[in-house]
């Protein structure tokens, strides 16, 4: 499997949008809990996977009904998450969505 065809299947697995919401805020409460663990104390870095993967596997646990790509795909899953949010703060995410077969 190639990353684009990871990307679309990616996609469909998050087709809820409380998925997608989820998703966002674990990776943005984990680059804050980063930040802070730069300026306070470096012990708040052992924080940061549990915040970002608690949001991401309770969405897919409870509201998508599905198996994270991370278990899978670990590292593309976690490139996907960030693009994902980057695609959606920037008003650009609708196309991905509509190509990989999920309404926005």
């Amino acid at each position: 499997m190639n990353y684009d065809t990871f990307w679309l299947r990616y996609l469909r697995a998050h087709a809820r949008p409380l998925t997608r919401a989820l998703h966002y805020t674990g990776p943005l409460l984990t680059l804050v809990v980063l930040t802070l663990a730069v300026l306070w104390t470096p012990w708040l870095v052992l924080m940061a996977p549990v915040i970002g993967y608690g949001f991401a596997w309770a969405a897919h646990f409870c509201v998508e009904g599905n198996r994270p790509e991370t278990f899978g795909y670990p590292l593309w899953s976690l490139l996907s998450d960030f693009r994902m949010l980057a695609l959606f703060l920037c008003g650009r995410l609708g196309p991905h969505l509509a190509r990989a077969g999920v309404p926005p």
